[in-house]
Order: C-alpha cells, then structure tokens, then sequence
C-alpha cells in the first residue's frame, strides 16, 4: 500500500493529466457528435465547435487541478490563457484539422474513430506544451 501511495504522490501530475484530458476528451465527444450527426453540421466545422467548448474547460482543469497555478492575477491568468490557447491552436491545427480532415475527407476513415486517434495525440502534444512551457513551476 505504501508503495502505490508514493507511486501515486509521484505521478500525481501525470495521472490528473490524463484523467483530465480524458474528461475534456468526453466533453469534445458530447459537443461533435450532436453538430455532426443529429445537426449534420460539416465534421470539420462540429470538429472546430468542440475543440473551443473543450478548450475553456482544459483551460480551467489544467490551471487548476493539474498543474495547480494558484495566482488569479489578471497578468498571469492572461499569459496563461495565451500560452494555452496558442499552444492548443497547433496541437489543433495539425492534429484536430491537418490529421482529422486528411483521415475523414481524404481516406474516408470512419470520423468517430479518427477523432479519437486525434484526441490521444492532442493529449500528449498538450501535456508537453503546459509542463514545459505554460505552467512550468518556477
């Protein structure tokens, strides 16, 4: 028992991350499939859609429960925000738009499984934005 505690002490950051990439993978998932199949909202445009509501709520999780930036000041929230937002536009760009719209439009691979594909390599190239860049510890 001991030995899972400190295993988890020691990879707390890391398993927060994932849990909370996962909840945002969920929140994604909840927002494309109703644009994209009961609206019949372009995949790519129900893609865009979930990717800005997912977006806000990482934002708000990794701030707070991952990374555990503690400071509300308006100058670093907004750094924050930037570094963010700018780091998950290229993770989304080459991912969630360059990859999704290659594999759906171009191969024809069914979009509910390449959206997953996507969202796993979206998790790891965030994961590596905000640890060593965003929300580094100083």
């Amino acid at each position: 028992m001991k030995k899972i505690k400190e295993l988890l002490k020691k990879y707390k950051e890391l398993i927060s991350y994932v849990f909370w990439g996962g909840m945002t993978t969920v929140i994604s998932y909840v927002v494309y499939y109703p644009c994209a199949h009961w609206f019949h909202i372009d995949e790519t445009i129900s893609n865009i859609i979930s990717w800005i509501i997912s977006v806000a709520f990482a934002f708000v999780v990794n701030k707070v429960f991952v990374f555990e930036s503690k400071s509300w000041e308006s100058k670093l929230v907004f750094r924050e925000a930037w570094q963010f937002v700018s780091a998950r536009l290229v993770s989304f760009l080459i991912a969630d738009v360059a990859i999704f719209s290659l594999l759906v439009k171009v191969c024809h691979f069914n979009d509910l499984l390449v959206k997953l594909f996507t969202n796993v390599l979206v998790i790891i190239m965030n994961y590596v934005f905000s640890k060593l860049i965003i929300f580094k510890k100083k």
